[in-house]
């Protein structure tokens, strides 16, 4: 497979976005970068210039879909897109006292999910026409069994695997190729506010290097580490009701 020159990122000023930004950037790349935080978005562009690659930046709400699909349509424009990567994602009220409340969980869905649909469709509509592209989904480990401490988060993290999966399948067939992205514990904004254990924790540099890797062998899905990963899969398979029973009693934050 051809490396990809044409690269577009959401949630690029942090964590594993960040990570995967430097990666890839290098001399004849061109990046395409967006995220909400301007400062850290620019930092991030910065470091990725001085490693030659050409930057474009947007300070950009993943929720928004006619500004997702301008900016995507004016980057692709300018250098058709090979690699789509779907990564801006939020957490909030996972694991709590309280839980999380309504206006939580519909802006978890907003983003994690819909959030993925702005940004995806756009570049289908322009690789079909190309009849190549590939696109990655940011999803989880834990988007392979639903999560009592964390239902929005991790249910829009099943949501987004499974379309990626799915879509697959149906969009082979044309050139493009969709991948889903389930990592476990990463350095991240969101895993630096958890105080409960995270086995097999991994930098952001290390994750973005497996997943440049995984991608570039055009897998369905892409899930590490293997341990964490076997494990949920063990999970999934039990019955329901054990499986809500045992994690319930995982580990909550304070």
């Amino acid at each position: 497979m051809r490396q990809p020159k044409s690269i577009l990122i959401t949630g690029a000023s942090s964590g594993i976005g960040e990570a995967l930004a430097l990666e890839y950037a290098a001399p004849g790349v061109h990046l395409a970068l967006s995220g909400r935080d301007g400062a850290r978005l620019e930092a991030v562009s910065e470091q990725c210039r001085n490693k030659g690659a050409e930057v474009l930046a947007a300070v950009l709400d993943v929720t928004d879909r006619t500004a997702m699909r301008a900016w995507i349509a004016q980057v692709d424009s300018a250098h058709a897109l090979d690699l789509v990567i779907a990564n801006a994602g939020i957490s909030g009220g996972a694991g709590t006292a309280g839980g999380e409340n309504e206006d939580q969980a519909r802006a978890i869905f907003d983003v994690n999910f819909t959030g993925v649909l702005n940004t995806i469709w756009p570049a289908i509509d322009a690789m079909r026409l190309r009849k190549r592209g590939q696109i990655a989904i940011t999803s989880s480990i834990a988007g392979m069994t639903p999560l009592p401490g964390a239902p929005a988060y991790s249910t829009s993290k099943v949501a987004v695997k499974a379309y990626a999966e799915a879509l697959h399948g149906a969009l082979k067939p044309e050139g493009i190729i969709v991948t889903a992205i389930c990592p476990g514990f990463v350095e991240s904004r969101i895993t630096e506010q958890n105080n409960f254990p995270m086995p097999f924790f991994l930098g952001a540099p290390k994750a973005a290097r497996i997943i440049r890797l995984s991608l570039t062998k055009r897998r369905v899905s892409i899930i590490f580490p293997w341990p964490l990963a076997a494990a949920a899969w063990l999970m999934g398979l039990l019955p329901p009701c054990w499986r809500v029973w045992i994690l319930s009693r995982a580990p909550k934050k304070t």
